[in-house]
């Protein structure tokens, strides 16, 4: 380990130092966007701005310099201006190029997407720089495209925890954070080596080793409720794979064994099963009625069971046996929780005065209860 922790310590370094010229990099082109505005800045209100020294903006003022910005400083108006007409090459991006970029913007501004400041700002300075047609575009398409209603789990209050995260990856570094999960009584403390970040159906993800066990866990970032990068290498396995991480989960857990599941959809649902990418393993088989149906190969059965209930009324499960029993057995508790009651006064929805241990054993519902081992994990059966 400790031969791992000194060939990765050059790695770490020389990273850092990449890092360090990209943070140089965006002030220089800060101080740049500064002086070509309308607003009026001298050398003392950028090093105000920018939290800088004013003898550092003087050093970036002579990057610019060098790159061939005729800046200037407007004695009238007491600020620093660029030469009007000044324009730095173009970039020639094709019209669908163009559309991609308005495109990504409004997906990055999407509710639980909107996790960093998104491409918004690379944009704001293609229509700085690109000519009238192509930033006419631009402005086009953001007008009337639109990303609304994902419903992805809200991260506002996790943008800071998500941002940490990426830069301990990027960094390769470890985290120290305490996670809340609904699964357990208390918060636990953990110490992570994170491997990936991922976006999973309707939430982010971190994928990480927590120190002291053999193998990583999924763990949901809204469940964080403290999350710190700290200056200690992580290490990652140079052969670790998210998709063969993941296997043939339904979603984000992966379960065991692995079952060939057959579904038999009617009519009235057809069109959108068929229309729609439910799993990397499904195949569809159409039907002279017009029904289909769906075969997936899947690891686990907790997570398939509640997307398949969601179509009821709609679908017959042909196999496994298991699964039919488990829908059946939920769709019973349904009909107890509904039949000729309402509100909160249904059965099984009164207040319980103490939370059943999870034993691992066998519900009534024929559904398992999660064992001690996913109690004590990332995320359990249902994330």
């Amino acid at each position: 380990m400790t031969d791992r922790i000194r060939r990765e310590k050059p790695q770490r370094d020389d990273s850092e130092r990449r890092l360090r010229q990209a943070g140089r990099l965006a002030r220089i082109l800060r101080v740049l966007e500064l002086i070509q505005g309308r607003g009026r800045y001298s050398v003392k209100d950028i090093a105000a701005e920018l939290e800088c020294s004013e003898r550092t903006v003087f050093r970036d003022l002579a990057v610019l310099q060098m790159a061939g910005v005729p800046y200037y400083h407007d004695r009238e108006a007491q600020c620093l201006r660029v030469r009007p007409g000044f324009r730095f090459p173009t970039l020639n991006l094709a019209e669908e190029e163009l559309i991609g970029q308005a495109t990504a913007d409004m997906i990055t501004s999407a509710p639980g997407l909107d996790i960093t400041r998104g491409s918004k700002p690379t944009s704001r300075k293609l229509l700085a720089t690109s000519a009238e047609e192509a930033a006419s575009l631009l402005q086009v398409v953001e007008r009337v495209t639109a990303v609304l209603d994902l419903k992805l789990a809200d991260h506002g209050k996790h943008r800071e925890m998500i941002q940490t995260v990426q830069w301990a990856l990027i960094r390769s570094a470890k985290l120290v954070g305490t996670y809340k999960s609904p699964y357990e009584e208390k918060p636990r403390r953990i110490r992570l080596h994170p491997y990936r970040l991922c976006l999973m159906k309707q939430a982010w993800y971190l994928i990480g080793r927590e120190e002291g066990r053999d193998h990583p866990r999924t763990y949901r970032m809204a469940r964080w409720t403290t999350l710190r990068q700290i200056d200690e290498p992580a290490i990652v396995p140079d052969d670790f794979d998210l998709k063969t991480y993941f296997g043939n989960a339904w979603c984000v857990h992966r379960g065991a064994p692995a079952y060939d599941v057959e579904l038999r959809f009617s009519l009235s649902a057809a069109t959108i099963v068929r229309e729609t990418t439910w799993h990397p393993t499904q195949a569809a088989h159409p039907h002279e009625d017009g029904g289909v149906t769906l075969t997936f190969r899947v690891d686990g059965l907790d997570e398939i069971v509640h997307w398949v209930l969601g179509w009821t009324g709609r679908v017959a499960v042909v196999q496994p046996e298991e699964l039919r029993q488990r829908v059946v057995a939920e769709l019973r508790k349904a009909l107890a929780l509904n039949d000729g009651e309402s509100g909160s006064n249904a059965p099984g929805l009164g207040v319980t005065k103490t939370a059943a241990k999870p034993s691992g054993r066998a519900t009534s519902s024929g559904r398992s209860s999660p064992s001690e081992a996913e109690t004590t994990s990332g995320d359990p059966p249902q994330p």
